[in-house]
């Protein structure tokens, strides 16, 4: 069955703070996939688990319509009260029942949500809605961040393997102990022969160590520990923070590091009809 999480205002806001959006090269690598076999002009693309919406206003200038959907009101509030593209709308409901008819949708994404869904259910209700032709396009990336600042750089990634260790015992038994083998199971079970597995697109990104830090609070192993310890949860955040910042040098959580974010994806293409 599907998992729900991320609904809670406060942890909408930060998702929305915090979550990164999908690198340029990946939206152009699922819309090369996609042009390929569905002719120009694109008409709707259906972002599932759209959250606050980062990754689904990345879609708005390729296609006529794009409508981000998510079971959490709050993440749909956050999306919504943002400016967006006028061609841009979002619904909220399950991915297991989407709101559209059969055969009109030229691309259905998720970017970093579908392992949380019904994966069997998900992936037969994205066939019922994808037209022929139509691509299915699911986007992660592994949780075991690395940070780059210069000469601190091994030791900084020592400290983040501490961070994730002690976070691993949270993590929902839902997903395992891999989101990347998550994702290679939903792989095997789409029926669709035109399909591709991706995985090690390393992609750097300069943010404030700050920005880092709630990045991983935003993560669902961190907000179990929040929710079941909210005292040791804090104190691990503030002295792997302070950890951090002595190996860097620094004094101040607005000094930026590179964060390299490894990401992997699966494209797959429904059958025309012949």
């Amino acid at each position: 069955m599907a998992q729900r999480h991320f609904e809670g205002k406060a942890h909408a806001e930060s998702y929305q703070r915090y979550r990164v959006s999908p690198p340029q090269e990946l939206i152009d690598e699922v819309l090369n996939f996609l042009r390929k076999r569905i002719q120009e002009p694109l008409d709707l693309a259906v972002d599932v688990g759209c959250g606050s919406g980062q990754g689904t206003e990345l879609l708005a200038p390729h296609f006529m319509t794009v409508v981000g959907t998510d079971i959490s009101s709050a993440q749909l509030e956050i999306a919504s009260a943002k400016d967006h593209a006028a061609n841009l709308c979002y619904r909220q409901s399950p991915a297991e029942e989407l709101p559209f008819e059969d055969d009109i949708v030229d691309l259905v994404i998720s970017m970093t949500a579908a392992h949380w869904f019904d994966h069997p259910l998900f992936l037969r209700e994205a066939d019922r809605i994808l037209r022929p032709g139509g691509c299915l396009a699911l986007l992660s990336y592994t949780m075991d961040f690395e940070l780059e600042y210069g000469e601190s750089t091994s030791k900084l990634n020592q400290i983040c393997q501490e961070f994730y260790a002690a976070l691993h015992p949270f993590r929902k038994a839902y997903i395992g102990s891999s989101s990347l083998q998550v994702y290679k199971k939903i792989y095997d079970l789409v029926s669709y022969d035109d399909k591709e597995w991706h995985e090690c697109l390393k992609v750097r990104m300069m943010m404030p160590l700050s920005s880092f830090i709630g990045l991983v609070e935003s993560f669902s192993t961190y907000q179990g520990f929040l929710e079941k310890d909210p005292v040791e949860a804090k104190r691990l955040s503030q002295t792997i923070t302070d950890r951090l910042l002595e190996a860097m040098g620094a004094s101040s959580t607005d000094t930026e590091v590179t964060v390299v974010v490894k990401y992997f994806y699966l494209l797959a293409s429904k059958p025309q009809k012949s």
